[in-house]
């Protein structure tokens, strides 16, 4: 029986983010071609290539791709032109930001899994990682990047108001408490609530949802207590539950800890559509060179078929074929400094080896 078409938006963005959507591209191509699945690819602009074309980070072209499309694969934003000029009035991170709010992107889920083959790149000890399997869910759409800000040049002062809603907690926070369910059975919300009203908001409000999940145990750490536990005891954590800031800041310390950024995928959750990308950035020094380690977008894709098209069979095949790249070698630089494969090899190799485990 066929399936209908998947009409997948794809926003390449900027740096490496073309090199590495193309291999994921690879690798949903071969499962077209081996079974009854369609996807179909439309093609839109973000960041600072829309900047230089459009003038604009997020334009109407590219709502409208997104609009009409059951997905959306995303590269990477950021461009050094526009980072090292504070003066610039149009960033490509603004476009990340409108995207997320027009969109309705409100829930990031990054899973931080250790492979066994990639233990030694890891800074922390292997007795640490054993067992690091956890996955925290970010709010996107409130905080303080989006709160009230100023700056003030008389008085040389500046704020930037933190601010969140009932709403916003509790619709992550069921999607939070739904996948512990799933797993462990352990949910740890991050917050600080001895010193912040918001925190002490999205303490009150998790407590309430608690009741609805009985065979999930809940956990509150500081902030600067999960930072610290992230690093001394990984293995502890399952699922984390965390705002806008917190989560930005404690997913990049987490993702370090598997011993290479270029591993690590992302979904961003929307009610009508959602968004999945590699958390590495932009990284605009391997920009053409065919180095980048395609790995974390093959996995977003991975997410997208289990999450946006409830196809977990072929997700796990992917998952899977990444798995036996590590273990046969077929890496990166990022991942062997002495012997590594390009960017586009690597996705080749992880495509062949799909085709095979169809």
């Amino acid at each position: 029986m066929k399936q209908a078409d998947k009409n997948i938006a794809v926003l390449r963005g900027d740096g490496i983010g073309p090199e590495v959507v193309n291999e994921a591209i690879k690798i949903l191509d071969v499962i077209s071609e081996k079974t009854d699945l369609r996807f179909n690819f439309n093609n839109g602009y973000i960041g600072a290539s829309a900047i230089d074309k459009f003038n604009h980070p997020f334009p109407d072209s590219t709502k409208e791709i997104c609009n009409t499309s059951d997905a959306i694969l995303f590269g990477a934003i950021g461009d050094p032109k526009y980072d090292n000029n504070p003066k610039a009035k149009i960033r490509p991170e603004d476009g990340l930001l409108e995207m997320r709010k027009y969109l309705g992107l409100y829930a990031n889920v990054r899973p931080i899994k250790v492979y066994e083959s990639l233990i030694n790149a890891s800074p922390l000890k292997a007795n640490i990682l054993d067992n690091t399997d956890f996955v925290v869910f970010r709010e996107l759409t409130g905080g303080i990047y989006f709160g009230d800000k100023g700056f003030d040049n008389k008085n040389n002062s500046a704020f930037d108001t933190c601010r969140y809603t009932k709403d916003e907690i509790v619709r992550i926070s069921h999607l939070a408490f739904k996948e512990a369910e799933k797993r462990r059975k352990l949910l740890t919300l991050v917050d600080k609530a001895n010193v912040l009203e918001t925190s002490r908001l999205w303490r009150d409000i998790v407590q309430n949802i608690s009741n609805e999940y009985k065979n999930v145990e809940v956990e509150y750490l500081f902030v600067d207590n999960a930072a610290m536990k992230i690093i001394t005891n990984p293995s502890h954590f399952d699922v984390i539950l965390t705002e806008n800031m917190f989560g930005d800041i404690i997913t990049d310390e987490a993702s370090v800890i598997t011993g290479s950024l270029g591993m690590l995928p992302s979904a961003s959750i929307g009610d009508k559509i959602s968004l999945f990308e590699p958390i590495h950035g932009s990284y605009p020094q391997a920009t053409g060179k065919n180095i980048a380690n395609p790995m974390a977008m093959i996995l977003s894709a991975s997410m997208m078929l289990d999450l946006s098209f409830g196809l977990k069979k072929y997700s796990e095949i992917i998952e899977k074929s990444v798995s036996d790249a590590l273990d046969n070698g077929i890496v990166t630089e990022d991942i062997n400094k002495e012997k590594n494969y390009s960017t586009t090899y690597v996705g080749s190799w992880i495509s062949e080896r799909v085709k095979k485990l169809l």
